[in-house]
């Protein structure tokens, strides 16, 4: 049997409400004009009342399996990457694999906020590893609609709601993943924040009142942050692997806001790949933004068997995570 892993298909789901400029900015107090020019973004998607996280993965994993021609009973293993859980308990992974079927899979939740997806995707590597032969759903979803805070038009114009999914496996050689960088920096943890509703600041009244259940970014200091911090994540990865930048064929990083990718692209030293980006019609979809991102480049057949797809990601924590695979699927 191969010791070869990577991943086996993709999937993702958009809820169908599909929110314009005009609307967010009648609800933030400026112009969309203004936010397509901060942001690139024109558009993002809402999840309606009766979705959740859950059922937003669940979606995105069905797709993901019906693309690899498998059943959930096949499933070993799923893991979701959130920080829009449904509750804080169960784990948002049990009530996807209720939803799918996936009876036999072992299941958690990863809260690396806007990285979790690519800390999914080394979980789930060293999982197979453990177990020859599994297969590992990772899903991301994110309902950010539901903690924005609309007075805080910086960062309510960014974040939407939607779900990636990848399912990993063995495959043959050279194929498969190459390697990984994960970073962390808990020094900057209030860059990123909501900072009610845990075990510190449990949900109540004054902190509703004082909207701390809210999503709260620093942006100034995130862009310095992964403009600083982002490009040495690549240059690691590249010395690891020994495949140097300049081999790249792709390029999936997180989509955080479009003028910020802009500027990471001027000095990420990836001069030849190709890079790939949905942030102008989904926005800021959270760690699920880079697998939605993957699975569009995929369905769309821009990826070709062997090619080397380089997968970033930075979020809070602070938190970094780089992903270099083979493409198989």
């Amino acid at each position: 049997m191969t010791n070869a892993v990577g991943i086996l298909s993709t999937g993702s789901y958009l809820p169908k409400d599909e929110i314009g400029n005009e609307e967010v900015a009648q609800r933030v107090g400026t112009t969309a004009e203004w936010i397509e020019r901060k942001t690139k973004i024109r558009t993002r998607r809402y999840a309606a009342p009766h979705e959740a996280a859950s059922d937003l993965a669940a979606r995105a994993a069905q797709n993901a399996l019906e693309q690899a021609g498998v059943g959930a009973e096949s499933i070993d293993y799923i893991i979701v990457s959130t920080s829009t859980g449904d509750s804080p308990s169960p784990p948002t992974a049990t009530l996807v694999q209720h939803l799918i079927g996936a009876h036999k899979a072992a299941c958690l939740d990863l809260n690396v906020v806007c990285s979790g997806f690519v800390y999914g995707l080394a979980l789930a590597a060293d999982l197979i590893n453990l177990h020859p032969g599994s297969r590992v759903l990772v899903l991301a979803a994110e309902v950010y609609s539901r903690i924005l805070d609309f007075d805080d038009h910086r960062t309510a114009v960014l974040f939407a709601d939607g779900a990636g999914a990848a399912l990993v496996g063995p495959v043959e050689e050279p194929y498969g993943f190459v390697g990984v960088d994960l970073r962390s920096q808990g020094e900057d943890h209030k860059m990123i924040r909501v900072e009610a509703g845990g075990s510190r600041l449990p949900a109540s009244h004054q902190t509703v009142d004082a909207g701390e259940h809210y999503f709260r970014m620093d942006g100034r200091s995130v862009r310095d942050f992964v403009m600083r911090d982002v490009p040495p994540s690549l240059e690691r990865l590249a010395d690891r692997t020994g495949v140097p930048l300049e081999a790249i064929d792709h390029f999936v990083p997180h989509q955080g806001n479009g003028v910020l990718l802009e500027g990471l692209l001027s000095v990420s030293g990836l001069t030849n790949a190709r890079t790939h980006r949905t942030v102008e019609k989904y926005g800021n979809v959270g760690s699920a933004s880079v697998p939605i991102t993957l699975d569009d480049a995929h369905r769309a057949g821009r990826f070709k068997p062997g090619e080397l797809v380089l997968i970033s990601a930075f979020g809070g924590g602070l938190s970094l995570g780089s992903c270099l695979v083979r493409w198989a699927a």
